[in-house]
């Protein structure tokens, strides 16, 4: 039993108590914590350099898989709608509920004015969305700079390899093991983060000061509540739109609540997700295409916490979305980071990187984002495992086709 606690939750409680150590040492040095930047940036350094491989293999991959998955017509755009009505659902209300409860202001303008990026003041927004999107030589593809023009990119190879079939077999197993190399690249690399992150974080409290540590905290309990919410009252009106009573839907959420919270790992439910979708009559067919697709590109919790990531880069730098257009563009790069979070396993701060680059942000403060990220772990896991469940019943209310799910490609 204690071996699998510390297996499922050693990473995450070693980065907190690196988290907190660094606190501490910042709240006491002031401004002498200065001396621990070196080994914090040396950390990000190595992260950043993984980081353009990682997104290519990683997300060629995830293409190659999903074409030859045999995923056909109208389940999966179905199943893609739904992805995106829930997360959208999910970011709209996050970004209302914290502008209601705001764990923001007290950090505005603290780290100056931000400069560049689609919300930057006085850019015109077409040309910043063509910048944001693309990149006129290849050559600039290979930088963590344009890490979502890399990431189309990466999504057309990867379709490109696998509709040539036989012919790219090659290229597939080379993506394939290319994608094994550097993920247990970033895995040793990441084992480094408590130490790294933890003086990243002491050089951050020493120059902003303590306050800094009751700000993310904050932000804990408006980004929990709000995933509360999400998880209770969204899930149930799901349950009754697909005719399901509450009573029972709820009884068959208790395993894959109990799993999220135990493991923190979407992936560790999909077993007893996939129970749970077909006790509640969900077809074979949509049960086995739509569950493992969830856990990869629908992560309900992960638009909570890349909501809060997105409102913190914006406020810490005076650019607090207070109109339509820049709220709506906060809400849509929230959905694009929580999709490269789940595309990209192991992660290695690529969403927060993906932040950085939209706003057009000094990559370094990527870190900054991932505190939030580790801080909301637990409760984003149970919303993204409840999620799935309900997108399977969505799915199974809305196409029900199960037996024209798969094909032969």
């Amino acid at each position: 039993m204690k071996s699998s606690f510390l297996k499922h939750y050693g990473a995450t409680l070693l980065l907190l108590l690196g988290l907190v150590v660094g606190g501490v040492l910042g709240v006491t040095l002031g401004e002498g914590a200065r001396v621990l930047r070196a080994p914090g940036q040396l950390f990000l350094n190595l992260v950043f350099v993984l980081v353009v491989p990682l997104v290519f293999f990683s997300v060629a991959h995830s293409l190659i898989v999903m074409r030859r998955s045999g995923m056909i017509g109208k389940v999966l755009g179905t199943a893609l709608g739904v992805f995106l009505f829930m997360s959208l659902v999910t970011g709209i209300f996050t970004f209302s509920f914290m502008s209601l409860w705001n764990p923001f202001t007290r950090v505005l303008g603290e780290g100056g004015t931000m400069t560049g990026g689609v919300m930057a003041e006085g850019v015109d927004l077409g040309d910043a969305l063509v910048s944001a999107f693309t990149v006129n030589d290849f050559a600039l593809l290979i930088s963590r700079e344009h890490l979502l023009p890399l990431i189309i990119f990466a999504a057309v190879f990867g379709l490109a390899v696998a509709l040539l079939g036989r012919k790219a077999t090659l290229v597939e197993q080379f993506i394939a093991e290319g994608e094994a190399v550097i993920m247990k690249m970033m895995e040793l690399v990441m084992k480094l983060a408590p130490i790294g992150i933890g003086c990243y974080f002491a050089d951050t409290v020493g120059t902003l000061g303590g306050q800094i540590v009751g700000d993310y905290f904050e932000i804990f309990l408006v980004a929990s509540a709000a995933t509360a919410v999400c998880f209770v009252v969204f899930n149930s009106l799901y349950a009754l739109f697909c005719r399901v009573p509450l009573g029972k839907f709820w009884r068959e959420m208790i395993s894959p609540s109990a799993t999220a919270v135990g493991t923190c790992s979407s992936a560790a439910c999909m077993g007893v997700n996939m129970v749970a979708a077909r006790n509640l009559g969900v077809s074979d067919n949509i049960v086995d295409g739509i569950i493992p697709l969830g856990t990869n590109l629908h992560k309900d919790g992960s638009v909570v916490a890349s909501t809060a990531k997105v409102l913190f880069a914006l406020y810490f730098f005076g650019a607090a979305p207070q109109s339509f257009g820049p709220a709506v563009l906060a809400i849509l790069l929230a959905l694009l980071e929580s999709v490269v979070v789940g595309a990209v396993p192991v992660g290695g701060m690529t969403g927060e990187l993906l932040i950085c680059a939209v706003l057009g942000l000094d990559p370094s403060f990527a870190a900054a984002l991932l505190i939030i990220s580790t801080i909301c772990d637990i409760p984003a896991t149970l919303l993204n495992v409840g999620g799935n469940v309900t997108a399977a019943l969505l799915v199974e209310r809305l196409a029900p086709a199960g037996e024209n799910l798969t094909d032969s490609v």
